[in-house]
This record gives C-alpha cells, sequence and structure tokens, in this order.
C-alpha cells in the first residue's frame, strides 16, 4: 500500500495534517513527518501528547484523513509531492503498538493509531 515515493517523502520534514471531524465540525491537528512510524498492518502511528479534540472526534467517529509532503522529493512533474491518506484511528494507552513509540517519543501520552485504507499521492 505504501509506495517508494511514501517512504522517501517520510525521510524529510515536513509537516502533517491529521483531520478529523464529529458533529459536523472537522478539527485539524498537525505534526512531524519524522514522528510517523509505520506498522504491520497498514498501521501508521503518531505520538500524542496533547490532541484532545482530536481524540473526542476519532471516538465519536474513528475515519481520519492525513495530508504530508516534502517539497525536497520529486513529484509528478515538479519539484514537491504529498500525500492524502484514508483511514480509520484510534487511540492506544498500552500495548506494543503503545510501548514502540513510547520507546521513541517519551513525550507521548497516548498513541494514535490509524489504519491506513487509502494512500493516494496528490503532487
Amino acid at each position: 500500500m505504501f509506495t517508494e515515493k511514501f517512504y522517501e517523502v517520510l525521510n524529510h520534514e515536513g509537516v502533517v495534517s491529521i483531520v478529523t471531524c464529529s458533529n459536523n465540525e472537522a478539527h485539524v491537528a498537525n505534526t512531524w513527518n519524522s514522528y510517523l512510524i509505520i506498522a504491520e498492518g497498514n498501521k501508521i502511528l503518531i505520538p500524542a501528547a496533547a490532541m484532545i479534540k482530536t481524540e473526542e472526534n476519532v471516538n465519536a467517529n474513528p475515519k481520519v484523513k492525513l495530508t504530508l509532503g516534502s517539497k525536497e522529493v520529486m513529484g509528478y512533474n515538479y519539484m514537491g509531492t504529498g500525500f492524502l491518506i484514508e483511514g480509520t484511528a484510534k487511540f492506544l494507552k498500552d500495548g506494543d503498538n503503545f510501548n514502540l513509540m513510547k520507546e521513541k517519543c517519551p513525550f507521548l501520552t497516548r498513541t494514535l493509531e490509524i489504519t491506513v485504507t487509502s494512500c493516494k499521492q496528490t503532487l
């Protein structure tokens, strides 16, 4: 599901936008490419220290969208490319994926685990 180009983007810093929605209102939280960890089963792990509204929305509606990119990676026609990720999310407070993230990001209080259903290059 994840292409070489996607992994190349993750090797460069850039902003990741996490979009959730509940009660007909979208909410956007941000993190960095370097914080994303790809786990087995098409999962993306993201450290969560705050993300209070994001967690409230995920508890009501687990569907999420992420965008990420880098101007340092060649896109379809010019430098710079990005991806739109769609999937379902949940917050972990224990377990293997939580522990994996806690080792890499000791500041987290929870791990946002996204099971990816679609990964599309946008630029």
